[in-house]
């Protein structure tokens, strides 16, 4: 069995996502990605990862589908030959006056954020040993929400809170460890820097600028690397101060 860790990140395609698997191949990780319909883009990131010198691998598996999520996690073992770090970061961002949320919106929001971080965790871990590492990408609108139509994304940030904390337990005497990583506002192509509603969120931060994507890539590889080895069951906001 090769001894290079591997790593598996959900979302991978784009965005936090790609930056964080291109960091971990940075490491010396060899990292595979999920992507939901994005193969061009999954594709450009595994480019980069080979041209790190790691393997890559790019898998479609959509994370509201539970089984996929599951199937992902065994594919990266089969083809990569383990399992040592997961990072849940696939997402999506339902913004809407609570009126108008629908329950399709909801089971679609807690089964990306939700379910599919918990079957990921418990697929990945039948394969992890001391040295595991489940790093979740929260959000800082978890514990503050500052303004209307977040309730749904906010309580599905919520939840990931606690499950985290709860795979800590778990998962703890196997030396595995859980945490969460909750940016603020990220400059990608959900939530440009020059979108329409950037001024106001550059407002409430304190350092005045929004995240680069690799500034959440460099925390997670803090969390993966020897650093992170006693960080478990608590979250990591970056967020430039936004919650000061």
């Amino acid at each position: 069995m090769s001894t290079t860790r591997v790593a598996l990140v959900t979302g991978g395609s784009r965005g936090i996502g790609a930056a964080i698997a291109e960091q971990l191949a940075a490491d010396g990780i060899d990292v595979a990605v999920t992507y939901a319909r994005a193969s061009e883009q999954a594709a450009e990131t595994v480019r980069r990862i080979t041209a790190a010198g790691r393997r890559g691998l790019a898998v479609q598996a959509d994370s509201a589908d539970a089984e996929a999520v599951v199937a992902a996690v065994e594919r990266t073992v089969a083809e990569l030959g383990r399992l040592d770090i997961l990072v849940n970061n696939a997402g999506i961002f339902p913004m809407a006056p609570l009126d108008e949320v629908t329950v399709e919106e909801i089971d679609q929001t807690l089964a990306i954020h939700v379910r599919a971080v918990l079957v990921a965790a418990q697929a990945a871990a039948r394969h992890m040993t001391a040295g595991g590492r489940i790093i979740t990408i929260g959000s800082n609108l978890a514990e503050r929400v500052p303004s209307p139509g977040l309730s749904l994304y906010a309580a599905s940030k919520a939840a990931v809170l606690g499950l985290t904390r709860g795979l800590a337990r778990d998962l703890g005497e196997r030396g595995i460890t859980a945490v969460v990583v909750s940016p603020g506002s990220t400059d990608t192509e959900m939530n440009p820097a020059d979108g329409p509603h950037a001024d106001g969120e550059r407002a409430a931060i304190a350092l005045g600028r929004y995240n680069d994507p690799s500034d959440i890539a460099a925390t997670v590889s803090h969390l993966a690397g020897p650093g992170g080895r006693h960080i478990t069951g608590t979250a990591i906001t970056v967020d430039g101060g936004a919650s000061a």
